[in-house]
């Protein structure tokens, strides 16, 4: 059962952070889960909201911010917002990264960066898996580059997340967790998906998921897992 930190270990550290994504290797973490947005300056950000009102002492767009001055707002009051390639020099192939697309533009410029750290540091496609809520980022992820493996988020409906995976040829589903069963997990590992659900954290349904011999769990506290 894949232990999957969401946004890092959330429950113990600020969400999306180097030092939440740090404390889930520190828990033995399989998988790290992140969010990414563009700057301004087309630097891939590590960030949920598309505004950084949220998380940090700032105001406005992710992506009418330039790097630098995204760099300049505090998470907490004191860690930076971190680029995606800061996760991966900390991560360092000791886990895998789900890296979720949220912002526009985002697909391009994470396969380019995917395909550097495979030919220039010795990484390989196992280590990261791409998900989105926005099946044509998925899309255009697949058709640039089909070795990278897909996660197809949804929170609705099972019957055409499964459609889409085939269709794609993704890795996974990554359901909202209250949409399953014993049955239809059972059904998607058929045909040859894994199940990460999404984000299971009290330990009830902890359980419960893990009943139903899904593959792995993205939760705030891995270590409960």
């Amino acid at each position: 059962m894949l232990k999957i930190a969401h946004r890092g270990a959330k429950a113990y550290e600020p969400e999306n952070t180097l030092q939440a994504f740090q404390k889930a290797l520190d828990l033995n973490s399989d998988g790290i889960e992140l969010d990414v947005h563009l700057s301004s300056d087309e630097q891939i950000i590590v960030i949920h909201d598309e505004t950084i009102d949220r998380t940090t002492n700032g105001k406005g767009l992710v992506n009418t911010f330039s790097l630098s001055e995204l760099k300049s707002f505090l998470i907490d009051r004191k860690y930076q917002i971190p680029t995606l390639k800061e996760v991966f020099d900390l991560v360092d192939k000791k886990c895998f990264i789900n890296i979720e697309l949220k912002g526009l533009g985002t697909p391009i410029k994470i396969v380019q960066l995917i395909e550097e750290y495979i030919s220039d540091k010795n990484w390989n496609y196992n280590h990261f898996i791409i998900s989105s809520f926005d099946w044509n980022m998925l899309e255009e992820t697949s058709n640039l580059n089909p070795k990278i493996p897909i996660g197809v988020l949804t929170e609705e409906n099972l019957d055409t997340a499964l459609a889409f995976a085939e269709k794609i040829k993704a890795k996974a589903i990554h359901p909202d967790f209250q949409l399953l069963n014993t049955e239809n997990v059972s059904e998607i590992q058929e045909k040859g998906f894994l199940v990460l659900p999404w984000t299971v954290n009290h330990e009830e349904d902890i359980q419960k998921v893990k009943s139903y011999k899904v593959n792995g769990i993205i939760s705030d506290n891995p270590d409960k897992i």
